[in-house]
């Protein structure tokens, strides 16, 4: 019964996601293009760098507190490479600008056994109500939002009072030592401002912020914790 849910489950698109502006219709475009063999490519990228993915992926996943059948949202979900490593017994949704990457992840889902929500949108205007799910993460993308310290702010509001937040990107030291010398996708990560940890989206009366470098400085890690008694 479980797999034939599995073999309906639809992505919910939302007004907008297709009418992208600036550096968002950008990826947007380049996800949707190498989504057909972007899962494949970072397995063997993960086996030769970091001896498999579960130690790579492991070193932000660790950062979640995820409660026993608690709701879970990856923001920027991608072909949805973390979900094998997350508890079963959740409630799990996935967001993406990218459509192509979201068709990916369905079907990666069905291939796992797994089930979640799939949500065709922007993070800078994240579908759900105010303190929906008591885990909120990202990995990948922030650095190269429209509006960055939006998305920070919608991940908030839809994050439950005392919620701590997950957010994970590459650091300059990958984008130009390794993303640039991709072929077809490097040129588009050349000519712009160099990534840095951008503890500046974190708004005040946050709690908790910590801020490092993981993954042999390859990727970065933003925390925080919103008060219990954050007023959206």
């Amino acid at each position: 019964m479980k797999n034939s849910m599995q073999a309906t489950v639809d992505i919910q698109r939302f007004p907008g996601a297709e009418q992208t502006i600036g550096d968002n219709d950008k990826y947007r475009k380049m996800y949707d293009r190498i989504a057909p063999f972007y899962n494949l490519s970072n397995k063997i990228y993960f086996r030769l760098k970091f001896g498999g993915e579960a130690a790579y992926r492991n070193q932000f996943l660790s950062e979640l507190e995820i409660p026993d059948g608690g709701r879970v949202l990856e923001v920027s979900c991608g072909t949805g490479d973390n979900f094998p490593y997350l508890p079963e017994n959740i409630d799990l949704h996935g967001l993406d600008l990218s459509l192509g990457m979201l068709q990916a992840c369905r079907k990666h889902l069905r291939k796992w056994n797994r089930t979640a929500s799939l949500y065709h949108a922007s993070a800078e205007a994240l579908p759900f109500g105010d303190n929906s799910f008591d885990t909120v993460y990202h990995v990948g993308g922030i650095n190269f939002f429209n509006d960055g310290a939006g998305a920070v702010k919608e991940m908030i509001r839809v994050a439950k009072p005392g919620t701590k937040i997950v957010i994970v990107d590459e650091t300059e030291r990958l984008a130009s030592g390794t993303y640039e010398k991709i072929p077809f996708v490097g040129k588009r990560f050349k000519n712009r401002t160099d990534i840095r940890i951008p503890i500046e989206l974190v708004p005040p009366g946050m709690l908790e912020v910590n801020a490092r470098e993981i993954c042999d400085g390859l990727m970065y890690c933003l925390t925080f914790r919103l008060p219990s008694d954050t007023v959206q």
